[in-house]
């Protein structure tokens, strides 16, 4: 299976997320777009983050009082290259955290780094940040998401009704999520081989 590092954001990382984004059909499969058609991006704006004065640049990226909390970290190959995002909304009050993840490589899509960074993040949720649940919300037309989380171990827990702005309609969205003893017995040995180096790389 593929495997993936969890690094820390770069400046280059985030010129590369915009980049990405001017791709409709990356966008589509990240945030998606506003009701006013710009494309989404949650916790900051690619474009406005790469010139960030330092004090801008560390209250998004290292501020561990900003509400809601916001992990935000690099995908990178074991190849060095970097492929992604991943980011974490995390509510400690309630023990849980929203999940959502980027490949923006499109040629490296389908390939299992998704997938790979997905369980790197629960290992981060459940036995770093010691949170009770983990969940995501799934438009309900990217069927090949859906399908990725389900394989892993989410479990379908609602819809949202016509949540989601895509193409001139509304769209449902599924939210499915995940509990720690979930996470525990479908990975009893964790999934430590899927990430590399954690203490060097933790956010």
């Amino acid at each position: 299976m593929a495997q993936v590092e969890l690094r820390q954001v770069t400046r280059e990382d985030v010129a590369r997320i915009g980049e990405w984004l001017e791709d409709p059909e990356v966008a589509e499969a990240w945030f998606g777009r506003y009701t006013y058609g710009d494309v989404a991006h949650l916790g900051y704006d690619p474009a406005a983050m790469v010139n960030a004065t330092q004090a801008e640049w560390d209250e998004v990226f290292h501020d561990p009082h900003h509400q809601p909390h916001r992990d935000i970290f690099s995908i990178y190959t074991l190849e060095d290259e970097h492929v992604g995002e991943g980011q974490l909304s995390i509510d400690e009050a309630l023990g849980d955290a929203q999940l959502s993840v980027l490949i923006g490589r499109k040629d490296m899509w389908h390939s299992g780094l998704g997938t790979a960074a997905v369980l790197a993040m629960l290992e981060h949720i459940f036995e770093h940040l010691q949170l009770h649940r983990a969940w995501v919300d799934v438009p309900e037309y990217n069927m090949a998401a859906r399908g990725m989380f389900e394989s892993i171990g989410f479990q379908h827990e609602g819809t949202l009704r016509q949540s989601r702005p895509h193409e001139g309609a509304r769209h449902n969205s599924a939210i499915l999520g995940m509990l720690v003893d979930e996470y525990e017995r479908h990975y009893p040995d964790g999934v430590t081989s899927h990430v590399i180096d954690w203490d060097k790389q933790r956010i």
